[in-house]
């Protein structure tokens, strides 16, 4: 895979809300490809879960008092950014699934090559591939200064 000095990959666990935990392992497998890595609680009903796709890592966990869904709170809440070896194939799996995308398969000005697609519970999902090596100064963001 490409390196792209503007957007670096493998930093961050996010922790992602579902009303079905069980319910959303299933849809990110079928749709997106993630691998359950474990799950915990009830096994009928687990709380909460850890997946993968290649290298990115997400934690599922249910909803409860003061944690919601963006479905449920009727707005988009984040998006979260998976980098994939081939988005092109990717995009195809998402369109026969029957997801709903929300940002057609494009090249961006920072060098990435990816769609918009939301899941079942209304949450953002970017699924991108470095297409070019674009130092962030070439296409007009300014490199903050190391002190």
């Amino acid at each position: 895979m490409i390196k792209n000095r503007s957007v670096p990959t493998d930093i961050v666990l996010p922790h992602i809300v579902y009303q079905n935990v069980a319910e959303a392992i299933a849809w990110l497998t079928r749709v997106f490809g993630f691998t359950e890595h474990y799950r915990y609680g009830d096994p009928e009903a687990p709380s909460g879960a850890q997946m993968h796709l290649g290298d990115a890592w997400i934690m599922l966990t249910s909803t409860r008092a003061g944690r919601t869904t963006p479905a449920q709170l009727g707005c988009e809440t984040q998006s979260l950014t998976i980098f994939v070896e081939d988005v092109n194939a990717h995009f195809a799996r998402s369109i026969s699934a029957g997801a709903k995308i929300v940002e057609d398969l494009h090249e961006t000005i920072y060098g990435e090559r990816q769609y918009g697609v939301e899941d079942l519970d209304g949450h953002h999902w970017l699924f991108s591939t470095h297409a070019h090596d674009i130092s962030p100064d070439e296409w007009g963001a300014t490199i903050a200064k190391v002190q």
